[in-house]
């Protein structure tokens, strides 16, 4: 008798191998579908949260592997559109990773996308966007800046913490 395929489990595995096979390589670690940026060890947080062009490449590795755009290394040839697409999401995770490495630190208490699969952020990234941009990560009270945020409006405490950056990947455990 033959094997009934699902279909969409079988798309979410070829995901799974395609965006996780090149950070398998790149990290030495084991990821996969259900991978959450909490998940992920110090020393790799802490690689994707420094801004750059490594950090930048890995990203890419991982969304062009699950969306099904080809290896990263082939960034430079898809056509503008798909290009900012591709930076868009990048741009996203790479916000995403700083705000876990605060909550690491203790910074933040919660930030909304904390407890998804990193495949879900990429095919859910516009959906997800916009659920951040309603509801920004929340300082913690214990941080010494907490008098400072709170007076702030919604919109202002996300940049608030995001100018706390610089400091965070300071004070980060170097792994």
């Amino acid at each position: 008798m033959a094997k009934v395929v699902d279909l969409n489990t079988y798309r979410m595995d070829s995901a799974e191998v395609r965006g996780f096979s090149p950070w398998e390589k790149r990290f030495g670690e084991a990821y996969d579908r259900h991978t959450k940026l909490a998940g992920l060890s110090d020393r790799t947080l802490r690689f994707l949260a420094t801004p750059g062009e490594e950090s930048a490449a890995a990203f890419y590795e991982l969304i062009m592997g699950v969306l099904d755009l080809g290896p990263g290394t082939k960034f430079s040839y898809l056509d503008q559109k798909t290009q900012m697409s591709v930076v868009d999401i990048h741009l996203f995770l790479s916000d995403q990773a700083r705000f876990e490495m605060m909550r690491r630190l203790g910074w933040i208490d919660s930030f909304i996308t904390c407890d998804q699969p990193l495949m879900a952020l990429v095919l859910n990234c516009e959906k997800m966007k916009t659920e951040s941009r309603d509801t920004p990560p929340r300082l913690s009270s214990d941080h010494p800046g907490y008098g400072e945020y709170a007076q702030l409006t919604v919109r202002d405490r996300e940049s608030f913490i995001r100018r706390l950056l610089p400091e965070a990947l300071e004070r980060f455990p170097r792994k």
